[in-house]
């Protein structure tokens, strides 16, 4: 079994600052009024190192890394 990672958000936390889009833009991007719209499946080795800043960036704590499990 193989272990990936996938960004989550949650959004009764969000404010919309957008702060995640500008660091993990390859993943993220933000609609009409802000908020985050995260790109689907899991987060490619070459990128975890950003998901990691933005998700620590995150000013209200809402935007997450999750494990997921996978089935070769």
């Amino acid at each position: 079994m193989k272990t990936e990672m996938q960004l989550t958000i949650d959004r009764i936390k969000c404010d919309g600052h957008g702060l995640c889009a500008e660091l993990l833009p390859e993943r993220i991007r933000v609609d009409d009024w802000g908020y985050p719209i995260i790109a689907p499946g899991p987060i490619p080795e070459h990128l975890a190192q950003h998901a990691q800043r933005a998700v620590a960036a995150c000013p209200t704590l809402a935007l997450a890394l999750a494990r997921i499990a996978r089935s070769k």
